[in-house]
């Protein structure tokens, strides 16, 4: 049997399966509800869903919080999605805990390599908030890298734990591109935009960069640029002088953020876990996490089953438009809180 008879019988197979749980669904008396929850389990959705990892008491909570991967807004949800960092559930998860009232501690476990500068700013807003409203401490734990953004977002903790072998640092920003008009030029094809103002296509791949081009993005990203020292300056309590000695974009390992000031203590998330109890006199507290709804049945055997067959999920140029625009793409490069070795 081929591939693509394979195909059809895998789908036939799956919409036999939910045709009988709907037909049945239909016939109790809370339907609605019932199909919803079907309709979850197809499609998936971004609620947070409070999962236990730690037993304890109710009326005191440490929420975990996890940050992996790159910090984009990909746009992949529900029944296909890459997997990965997704910006909308954490943003829920940051919701939620604003209004639990028994969370009394977060822990921050982080390994990313950073990313957008709009979802990493959004985050740390949202951090500080809690910090600030609720007035609860926030632990960050690095765990293999928590580089550019992934320092960012750290940055204002309490107390920030890392390992000797954790790659951080590269303060800063970038805006990757690459200028392809010399090769147009000796290929004999010519840049044909039409333009409002001599700077309506900064930025563009397709004719050579001018001195304006290059000081209107370098005073661009200097901007940004001066946001991350100013956050990395409040969070770490140090001059901003200091700060931009050590925001020249180099890495730093655990050992060496520690000789500079850019962590607290060296240690892995159950170590910073156990720090935040012993601190925050949270003995005995439960310690929670937070699942979203498209981490299901049909997200890892469907999606990662027969979606793998072709003709099922979305192209692989789709997905890679997302994320690409998500970047930004060679003539319109995006500025990104991003380690430029990634």
């Amino acid at each position: 049997m081929n591939k693509r008879r394979w195909v059809a019988v895998g789908i036939a197979v799956v919409l036999l399966i939910f045709s009988v749980i709907s037909s049945t669904i239909s016939r109790s008396n809370d339907s609605q509800k019932e199909l919803s929850q079907v309709n979850e389990i197809l499609y998936g959705n971004d609620e947070a869903k409070e999962q236990v990892e730690e037993d304890g008491s109710s009326t005191k909570k440490i929420a975990k919080l996890v940050v992996e991967g790159t910090i984009i807004n990909d746009g992949t949800s529900g029944l296909f999605s890459t997997g990965g960092y997704n910006h909308s559930s954490f943003m829920k998860q940051l919701d939620k805990i604003k209004k639990d009232s028994t969370v009394k501690g977060i822990l921050l476990e982080i390994n990313s390599p950073g990313g957008s500068v709009y979802e990493t700013a959004e985050i740390t807003r949202a951090l500080k908030e809690i910090q600030k409203d609720k007035n609860i401490p926030i632990y960050a734990a690095m765990e293999s890298q928590a580089a550019s953004g992934g320092y960012y977002i750290a940055a204002n903790s309490d107390r920030i734990f890392a390992t000797e072998d954790t790659m951080t640092g590269s303060i800063g920003v970038i805006m990757s591109s690459m200028n392809y008009s010399g090769l147009m030029e000796k290929l004999g094809i010519t840049d044909a935009t039409i333009k409002s103002g001599a700077l309506k296509d900064i930025g563009s791949s397709s004719r050579p960069q001018t001195k304006e081009d290059k000081e209107v993005l370098q005073a661009f990203v200097d901007s940004m640029y001066g946001r991350f020292v100013k956050t990395v300056a409040e969070g770490r309590d140090m001059d901003e002088a200091q700060v931009r000695k050590l925001a020249d974009g180099r890495i730093y390992d655990g050992a060496q953020a520690l000789e500079n000031g850019l962590i607290d203590d060296i240690g892995y998330p159950d170590q910073a876990l156990q720090a935040l109890k012993k601190d925050q006199n949270l003995s005995g507290a439960k310690v929670v996490s937070y699942t979203n709804g498209s981490t299901n049945f049909m997200n890892t055997w469907l999606g990662n089953s027969l979606a793998e067959l072709q003709g099922i999920k979305p192209s692989q140029e789709e997905l890679i438009r997302n994320i690409v625009e998500s970047v930004g793409t060679p003539q319109a490069p995006k500025a990104m809180y991003l380690y430029g070795g990634e």
